[in-house]
């Protein structure tokens, strides 16, 4: 890509990125309640979403295999563990990858 190519492309997700920021801000005014369906789609969506997520990180997964799928079952029960006992999305999150890493560089190989 040439130099103006990029600053083009770097402009764009700026302007993506901002109007994704400012557009719930701009729809949705403090004078007026926000709709219940909004309100409605905040409570579900963020479970739904991840719950879609475990699914497409397991969808290969193959249980009669080499690994049997147990570096995937350890790391969602590190996951769900860490998830329990300090309530923290993040460091559940995090410390579920790293499990997962730590496992299938050097424990699965």
């Amino acid at each position: 890509m040439t130099l103006w190519q990029q600053a083009i492309t770097i402009l764009m997700c700026v302007l993506g990125t901002m109007l994704t920021r400012f557009l719930p801000f701009l729809v949705f005014s403090s004078r007026r309640p926000t709709p219940k369906y909004i309100q409605y789609l905040g409570q579900v969506l963020p479970g739904a979403i991840f719950a879609m997520l475990v699914v497409y990180c397991l969808r290969n997964v193959s249980p009669l295999q080499y690994s049997y799928g147990l570096p995937e079952l350890i790391a969602i029960a590190v996951t769900i563990g860490l998830h329990l006992w300090k309530r923290q999305m993040l460091l559940s999150i995090a410390g579920g990858t790293v499990c997962y890493m730590l496992l299938v560089q050097w424990v699965f190989v």
